[in-house]
């Protein structure tokens, strides 16, 4: 059948980047089986493991370097022909390779079992993927931050329960985005340093083939574990296994990749309520349409494209905990299929999500007339406290100050209500004798209502961002083009 005719995966074809789909691929997975067969190998033969016994098959330098020659060239059609007839995966690449490495064929896979090799590169693709994603993050930070330090003092409308509160900054307002993302690298760099290696366990975790093929030598066996993982980059192993490594990692990483998926949805849904007031919108295409209905639409689908993918991202991670939580003993096979769903996809959503917050921060329009006009119809009802305490400071009293600006206020909103024009409570309270004494422009004065807002936006740069800045200078992955 042709690839038209068949379900593709959207995550791969249209959403997450291409470096997070290579890592997630069939030629990355099957290839790391191979460097874990190799790496097994040359450990087993530096730690003296020999055919004196007349038994064990000899690993020496011809059979360790036929494995390294065929590292890359696997066959898939044979391995899949293999698997037909065993039913096995692990077992069907283990003959293919055999095949391609005869004289090494005996000693594939020598005291292993299948998880060596799937756990193991399982935990090889999730840690290259948080460094991905930890580099998407960064990216993210940074043009956020840069947002946050150019919008610092432009005061705005803030919300609570979306209705008009106190002022804020265009600036803050990015920050708390930013925020959101740094703790989310914080976690991505949490999980980087505890995640470990599973190691050469054998069957049950108890390593107990690996002890027969050393004669029983457990110093030896503890070696042969700490110099597999070595070879494949990791420091430590895990202390203690079953026949798999705890499903709780698996749910540990994909909770702080849920938690990327919930700071991008509230970001993408704080954008959608900003384009809505016209007051921020993302990039949008000189012939880019909004709507094959209305010609005039100009929809944020960047950021509805990330809350949808966010949404889908999130929900992974429960199926990741119901799967730690239902383990049995040292192993069952009911994770099986449903790990090799869940773990790419969580790791495809989240960098589909990260990519597509680079993407929409790059591009973002801040519109200040329109914001400045939102300011300017709330700001009369919020000045009236500054109005009511200057009056009364100029020796009218507070009960009076207090009723007569009550009146005007309800007086200047049914006029709104009644003929549409703008909010004249400022004007109102200025002619009245009431209120002589009061500095009517200083009590209406945007300064008066942001409060430290353009302070808290330097002093967030200056201590939470510019160190992260510091000691990764180089290793930010801004690759954020986006299919549209």
């Amino acid at each position: 059948m042709s690839q038209i005719e068949l379900a593709d995966n959207p995550l791969v074809h249209r959403y997450a980047g291409k470096e997070m789909g290579e890592l997630w691929g069939p030629l990355r997975k099957f290839r790391t089986w191979r460097r874990l067969w190799i790496a097994l190998a040359e450990a087993q033969s530096e730690l003296g493991l020999t055919a004196a016994d007349g038994v064990t098959p000899r690993i020496g330098h011809r059979q360790i370097e036929e494995l390294r020659k065929h590292a890359d060239t696997i066959d898939f059609a044979k391995a899949e022909a293999y698997e037909k007839r065993f039913h096995h995966d692990v077992m069907a690449h283990i003959h293919s390779y055999g095949d391609d490495c005869p004289d090494a064929r005996e000693i594939i896979h020598l005291g292993a079992t299948s998880c060596y090799v799937t756990d193991n590169t399982d935990l090889l693709l999730m840690r290259e993927g948080l460094q991905l994603l930890r580099g998407r993050l960064l990216a993210v930070i940074k043009v956020l931050a840069e947002f946050a330090r150019t919008h610092r003092a432009v005061a705005t409308l803030g919300f609570t329960h979306f209705q008009p509160a106190q002022l804020t900054t265009v600036g803050k307002r990015a920050c708390l985005w930013c925020h959101d993302f740094v703790m989310d690298l914080e976690e991505v760099e949490h999980r980087l340093q505890l995640l470990r290696f599973r190691g050469a366990k054998g069957t049950t975790g108890t390593q107990a083939s690996f002890l027969a093929l050393f004669r029983g030598n457990h110093q030896t066996v503890r070696q042969l574990d700490a110099l597999v993982a070595k070879k494949m980059g990791f420091d430590e192993v895990i202390p203690v296994t079953g026949q798999t490594y705890s499903r709780k990692v698996d749910s540990q990483v994909l909770d702080c990749l849920s938690g990327i998926c919930q700071s991008a949805h509230k970001y993408g849904t704080d954008l959608r309520l900003l384009a809505h007031l016209r007051e921020i919108e993302e990039a949008f295409g000189e012939e880019q349409v909004g709507s094959s209905a209305m010609p005039y639409k100009r929809n944020p689908m960047r950021a509805e494209r990330m809350c949808s993918l966010a949404r889908f991202g999130s929900n992974l991670a429960t199926n990741a905990a119901q799967t730690a939580a239902t383990q049995w003993l040292e192993r069952t096979l009911d994770d099986s299929a449903n790990r090799r769903l869940v773990l790419p996809q969580a790791f495809l959503t989240a960098d589909a999500v990260l990519r597509l917050a680079i993407n929409i921060s790059r591009g973002l329009g801040v519109n200040r007339e329109i914001i400045r006009s939102h300011v300017d119809e709330a700001l009369p009802y919020m000045a009236t406290e500054n109005v009511m305490m200057s009056a009364v400071a100029g020796g009218a009293d507070r009960q009076i100050v207090h009723e007569r600006i009550r009146q005007h206020s309800i007086a200047a909103t049914e006029a709104m209500k009644m003929t549409g024009e703008k909010n004249d409570l400022l004007e109102r309270l200025a002619a009245d004798p009431l209120f002589r004494a009061v500095d009517h422009r200083k009590a209406a004065s945007t300064e008066s209502f942001v409060g430290r807002a353009p302070q808290q936006v330097d002093e967030f740069l200056t201590e939470v961002i510019s160190p992260i800045q510091k000691r990764c200078p180089h290793e930010v992955q801004q690759d954020s083009d986006v299919q549209i």
